[in-house]
């Protein structure tokens, strides 16, 4: 007699504070975890790839606006151009930092607008 197989989430060896956090790595595993069966039925996975969506959807957006307003301001004052990208970039890593911990330790961390979008597509707590 075979022994029953284990349910799929427990074969992954992944919790889901784990797959929050791995889905703000790229926009990537944020949209895998929304299709793969074991961890789109978990409503804070659900939530976290969402906001990881909507965040990488946010710095593009801001990026190309940098990029324009960058590239005005370099015939103006190139070192100051320089200085607030290098600060804006510094305060995405710190945002990103932030929702990455927020994940690992099991909180439902909502950025201010990009949170309750994501709650919205996230859909109801419970499975």
């Amino acid at each position: 007699m075979s022994d029953p197989t284990p349910p799929l989430a427990n074969q992954a060896g992944l919790s889901d504070n784990a797959v929050a956090a791995i889905s703000y790595i790229t926009i990537i595993p944020a949209i895998a975890f929304l299709i793969l069966e074991p961890y789109k039925r978990s409503a804070f996975v659900r939530f976290h790839a969402w906001q990881s969506i909507f965040l990488c959807l946010a710095a593009f957006l801001v990026s190309f606006v940098i990029d324009i307003a960058v590239g005005m301001m370099m015939f103006f004052s190139p070192f100051v151009a320089l200085a607030v990208v290098r600060l804006i970039w510094l305060l995405w890593v710190l945002i990103w930092i932030i929702c990455v911990v927020n994940a690992i330790n099991g909180k439902r961390f909502k950025l201010p607008i990009i949170g309750a979008l994501a709650e919205r597509q996230a859909g109801p707590l419970a499975v």
